[in-house]
């Protein structure tokens, strides 16, 4: 067999493993190794491929940056500043038809700012916006639906794991990756708000249960309002602020987020001894089970390389004359049908290392071809079986009257924008590379 041939037979059996129940990183190191053994009959070469791919990946500096992310967003979940932006966005929105369907995306877009992971978002949110929603009249459908839908914000919004993950992949720099998710993720936000401002307007009953009467109390104030943001703007303002005028690296507006996280969560007396271990634990168990398949990946990478493989399928787009946005649309389609089977993570992981130097080849800008991937995978954190922030949501629900169903049908809408905006992004590239290539 060729190599060409070895790279595609071992393409093929990837999925099938991995839905077999093998862990993806072991599946793509196991594949690459066997893969490097046959085409160039050469045992000890692959051995060598391990080890040269592990020690590249743990001394590479901006793998710092995944702990010091995760760190600050784990902390600042747990120091309740989640709750005191809904308090003052609900405040705020209060005497809107539909206030606080849009009081929740904002909120999930300036907690999204500070932590970086939708599931996050999803569960402070569940808690605390669902039960808010559902006592002032609004359809629980409604409700589950804007957090996971609005929830993915954090995988846009820098700063963003999966943003961190695809710069590493596609050796395009953090900090422009971070730079080029801003507009999109401001975008997305608002059109989510103006979605729930019109259906609010010309269609009540699917937001608001019939006959409801309104109720604005609140007892919030402007000086506790303020108060309450303090700590959440000084954070985001530290990061990335610090990051975009270029006085911190990804790498030390991380670690400088996540010293800052630890102040406010320390301040707001949220810190016990107990989920101090639990964040620790589980910044270790993220941060690890990330650089292991990142590890695992470039290893891939390198296999699919070998095997010439991306050139051949550049080669074969060409000869069918798809052009660049046939390229994408076919791209596309195939993530968001792998969104239905596979995680977020797993999914970049696939198809970055052979998806991006085809991009490349064909004129795309990496930057926005990144920000074109996260979107759509984000598309699949809310879409059946899989869904992650569906199930984040429900998982962290106290009414088992509701359904997983009801929230796939309630975040509905929102895949729908999403869709809508990733198209924009398509046609539009400057909404991208505008601010990153001015970084």
């Amino acid at each position: 067999m060729s190599a060409l041939e070895i790279g595609l037979v071992l393409i093929g059996l990837l999925l099938p493993l991995i839905l077999i129940g093998l862990h993806i990183g072991i599946a793509l190191m196991l594949l690459s190794f066997v893969g490097v053994w046959m085409m160039r009959g050469n045992f000890e070469l692959a051995t060598k491929l391990v080890s040269m791919t592990v020690y590249g990946g743990i001394s590479d500096y901006i793998f710092a940056t995944i702990p010091m992310f995760v760190l600050m967003g784990l902390l600042i979940s747990i120091s309740n500043v989640g709750k005191d932006t809904f308090d003052v966005a609900e405040w705020a929105l209060r005497k809107i038809k539909g206030g606080l369907g849009v009081a929740t995306v904002l909120s999930n877009t300036v907690f999204a700012a500070v932590t970086g992971i939708s599931i996050a978002s999803a569960a402070v949110f569940t808690r605390v916006a669902v039960p808010e929603m559902i006592r002032h009249g609004y359809q629980p459908k409604f409700a589950v639906g804007t957090v996971a839908g609005s929830s993915i914000l954090g995988m846009l919004i820098p700063p963003s794991l999966l943003l961190i993950i695809y710069g590493v992949l596609a050796e395009e720099s953090i900090g422009r990756m971070f730079v080029a998710g801003v507009i999109p993720g401001l975008l997305m936000a608002a059109a989510f708000m103006a979605m729930i401002l019109i259906a609010a307007r010309l269609a009540p009953d699917t937001v608001i249960v019939p006959g409801h009467q309104r109720r604005v109390d609140h007892h919030e104030t402007l000086g506790s309002a303020t108060v309450k943001l303090v700590p959440l703007v000084a954070l985001v303002v530290l990061v990335l602020g610090g990051l975009y005028s270029g006085y911190f690296t990804p790498t030390e507006a991380g670690a400088v987020g996540a010293a800052g996280a630890l102040v406010v969560t320390v301040l707001r007396r949220r810190l016990t001894g107990e989920n101090s271990r639990q964040v620790m634990r589980e910044t270790g168990y993220i941060s690890v089970g990330i650089l292991f398949l990142l590890i695992a990946a470039g290893m891939y990478s390198r296999m699919l390389t070998m095997a010439g493989i991306p050139m051949e399928v550049g080669n074969l787009i060409a000869h069918l004359g798809l052009g660049v946005y046939g390229f994408l649309a076919v791209y596309i389609l195939l993530v968001l049908l792998l969104g239905m089977i596979l995680d977020s993570t797993s999914i970049l992981l696939i198809v970055v290392p052979i998806a991006a130097p085809i991009a490349k080849s064909m004129g795309l800008d990496l930057i926005h071809f990144g920000v074109i991937s996260v979107i759509a995978v984000e598309i699949g954190l809310l879409t059946p079986p899989f869904g992650i922030s569906a199930f984040t949501v429900k998982s962290s629900l106290d009414d088992n009257s509701i359904k997983v169903e009801t929230i796939f049908l309630g975040a509905l809408p929102y895949v729908a924008i999403m869709l809508l905006v990733l198209a924009f992004i398509v046609f539009v590239p400057g909404s991208t590379t505008w601010l990153a290539r001015s970084f």
